[in-house]
């Protein structure tokens, strides 16, 4: 049991951000969930807790730095306290190189880097006031390890969260916080679903072979469920971890190997 911590999931109103708000919720934190879609937010929160006292879900659009300072501090009012951060939310959508627009470069890298980075600073500010440490978890990806072809946008927004993490972890260690990351492989997912769906329509194939395009190169030959990686998280926010730092986890059944 977590003896009433609180973490904070971004981007937990569904697919692996929803399993992480749950994962941690059964291992005895207080939830705040944060997200752009208010209503899934929510019901995310009163599927976990059937009232507020253990959960609390915050409208927030996490590439602006005004919001996620905000949407923070309603958790901390709410609960007194933070010792988790999983900056979970992300947007990955196919991107051939000749396709991208400065919108899309800067919604993605808003949401994937900014959202990221903003959210650090958040957690940073609260730990600070709070006078303790903490945890930040950051979701960078197997395709911020290996280029993955035709996500030109993604994989070099998580190649970016791995720096992050990296010069977080040594910038914030001597304040007691801890900042690692988790990099998923190809999760069942409704956002795995759109990018296989387009890689394949895109090849004019049926969405099976846009699957198999992923998951032929996973050695452990399967595709993961969300909960394979809010397993990771789990072990990240915990106390069984906290000698490492700056680290990414890579959870991906054996397709990226460094």
């Amino acid at each position: 049991m977590a003896n009433n911590q609180v973490a904070v999931v971004t981007g937990g109103a569904q697919g692996i951000g929803y399993k992480i708000a749950e994962r941690l919720f059964n291992d005895g934190f207080n939830i705040g969930i944060i997200d752009f879609n208010e209503e899934g937010a929510k019901k995310a929160a009163d599927t976990l807790s059937n009232d507020n006292t253990r959960t609390i879900s915050v409208k927030a659009d996490v590439s602006n730095r005004a919001d996620v300072f905000k949407a923070f501090q309603k958790v901390v009012d709410h609960f007194g306290d933070i010792n988790v951060l999983v900056n979970n939310a992300g947007l990955g959508p196919t991107t051939p190189i000749d396709t991208i627009t400065e919108d899309q470069f800067n919604k993605v890298y808003g949401v994937n880097v900014a959202g990221v980075l903003w959210g650090i600073q958040a957690a940073h500010e609260q730990f600070k006031n709070l006078k303790h440490g903490g945890k930040i978890i950051n979701a960078t990806s197997q395709a911020g390890v290996e280029g993955n072809a035709g996500l030109s946008l993604y994989s070099s927004t998580k190649f970016a969260v791995r720096g992050l993490t990296q010069v977080a972890a040594q910038d914030l260690a001597e304040e007691n916080i801890t900042v690692n990351a988790y990099a998923p492989g190809i999760v069942n997912t409704p956002m795995m679903k759109g990018i296989a769906q387009e890689t394949a329509k895109e090849a004019g194939e049926p969405e099976s072979w846009g699957w198999q395009q992923f998951t032929n190169q996973i050695a452990l030959g399967k595709l993961s469920e969300p909960e394979d990686v809010s397993n990771v998280v789990s072990f990240l926010a915990g106390k069984d971890s906290n000698y490492i730092t700056g680290q990414t986890i890579i959870v991906d059944g054996g397709m990226r190997f460094h």
